[in-house]
């Protein structure tokens, strides 16, 4: 799915199956990702302050400086982890 630059701000996306999305410059602020699977997506630039990402799978996904994780996360080794 080509979810580049969508507003997804406050979404419900708990579950959700975006494997392989292009979340590219997506903006995440605020949304539930609790569990969601992420493996392969496009995460470049997307802004990701305060969503829950917690037992959200990020395998494979591919990162860069630009992404916005919210506190207490971060990218080692390529995959987005809480710090």
């Amino acid at each position: 799915a080509d979810l580049s630059w969508a507003n997804l701000r406050e979404a419900n996306l708990s579950e959700a199956n975006l494997s392989g999305a292009d979340l590219s410059e997506a903006d995440l602020r605020e949304a539930d990702l609790h569990e969601a699977n992420l493996r392969w997506a496009n995460l470049h630039g997307a802004n990701l302050h305060g969503a829950d990402l917690h037992e959200a799978d990020f395998a494979g996904a591919s990162t860069d400086d630009s992404m916005v994780l919210p506190d207490g996360w971060t990218v080692v080794d390529g995959r987005v982890v809480p710090s």
